[in-house]
């Protein structure tokens, strides 16, 4: 059985099932009846087309749910429209499964899960194990989610923002359980690129690969964090930045700048630069300023801020992150880290202690207790 092969073919049959009259719950459902049939058969028995395969199980799953629990007359009508069995339309369904996956009636969390099942075809049980919840508790989830996009009309114009929010929370989640989110978040961008030309696909897409690059970096054999600035950058995958930097050059030939294009451009600029001493700060600040045109968003503003102390030193930084709310998340180490670049070892110790507790990670939590207690060490 090859996984991948099983996955990339899970959308177009979901999307023929769909078209032929099925609604999005029934035929999900029908879908996943048809890849456990997959497993028990094409082991010993492989067919020529597996496309073909699935969506002919498929409907004959769906038209034996149907006979079970709808009324007769119903039931006659769906059976008499029952296509002849033979090769699967060529008609990709892909890019309407992402934008029904991403209604803006669900939630992020309950699109970001539906997502998974119907475009990415991982299961359910894979699914919890990500997001290390009880597999009920996500089945539930799922369930509510298909069921509030039942009626949607499936050729629908979609939100193409909305869809690439629902990726990068996918993205974002990294690697946990059996499953490798941040990879399947690429591989799930790689496919909506396929099916349309949008410069954003692209820019989200080259931001994934540049984030991606330099995972091998981002931790020490124990498990702790290791900040940007001290990374290995030999670790970092070359080919993949290469690969992320082209297609953001194209993306940007397009004069269509959108949020995840400029949130590319600066993360090309960090795998750009051989060390970290001679990273261009001054251009990552002019890219964050666009951002911040493009979005408003304080946690924009924030990062803005840390770089704006690395263009123009500590004290510019500190006055640009004092005009910002220091509730928002990550303002309090980021000025214990201004504090430290500024020669205050004492400030900065404090307040690498306060921000630890407020981590939204573990391993980031440690890593600022140690930041606390390296500086109280010096000052003893």
């Amino acid at each position: 059985m090859d996984d991948a092969l099983i996955r990339s073919l899970v959308p177009g049959v979901l999307g023929v099932i769909v078209r032929r009259g099925a609604d999005f719950a029934a035929a999900e459902d029908s879908v996943q009846d048809a890849l456990v049939e997959a497993l028990r058969v094409w082991p010993s028995d492989p067919p020529r087309d597996p496309k073909g395969w699935l969506v002919t199980v498929a409907w004959r799953k769906f038209l034996d749910a149907t006979r079970a629990e709808t009324a007769r007359r119903r039931r006659e009508d769906v059976v008499d429209e029952e296509p002849t069995p033979g090769p699967a339309p060529a008609v990709d369904d892909t890019l309407q499964l992402y934008f029904l996956c991403a209604h803006p009636s669900l939630t992020p969390s309950s699109a970001v899960a539906l997502t998974l099942r119907a475009v990415g075809g991982l299961t359910t049980r894979q699914i919890a194990q990500a997001y290390l919840v009880p597999e009920a508790t996500m089945a539930q989830r799922i369930s509510r989610a298909k069921r509030t996009v039942a009626s949607v009309r499936f050729d629908r114009h979609g939100d193409v923002a909305t869809v690439l929010r629902v990726l990068y929370l996918v993205f974002n989640e990294g690697y946990s359980g059996d499953v490798d989110l941040a990879a399947e978040a690429i591989r799930l961008t790689r496919q909506l690129a396929a099916v349309i030309d949008h410069p954003e696909v692209a820019g989200l897409l080259a931001l994934m690969l540049l984030h991606h690059a330099r995972r091998a970096g981002r931790t020490a054999p124990d498990g702790s964090l290791v900040p940007l600035a001290e990374q290995d950058r030999s670790r970092w995958d070359t080919r993949m930045i290469a690969e992320g930097v082209a297609i953001l050059q194209a993306a940007l030939a397009r004069d269509r700048l959108g949020e995840f294009q400029a949130q590319a451009a600066i993360a090309a600029l960090h795998a750009d630069a051989p060390t970290a001493e001679e990273t261009d700060w001054p251009q990552i600040v002019e890219w964050y300023d666009e951002l911040v045109r493009l979005t408003d968003s304080p946690v924009v503003r924030l990062n803005r801020a840390v770089a704006v102390g690395e263009a123009d030193g500590p004290r510019a930084g500190l006055a640009a992150l004092a005009e910002l709310d220091d509730a928002l998340p990550r303002h309090t180490a980021a000025a214990a880290y201004l504090h430290e670049r500024d020669g205050d070892l004492a400030t900065a110790a404090r307040l690498y202690a306060e921000a630890a507790p407020k981590a939204p990670s573990l391993a980031e939590r440690d890593h600022l207790t140690r930041q606390a207690a390296r500086l109280g060490a010096l000052l003893r």
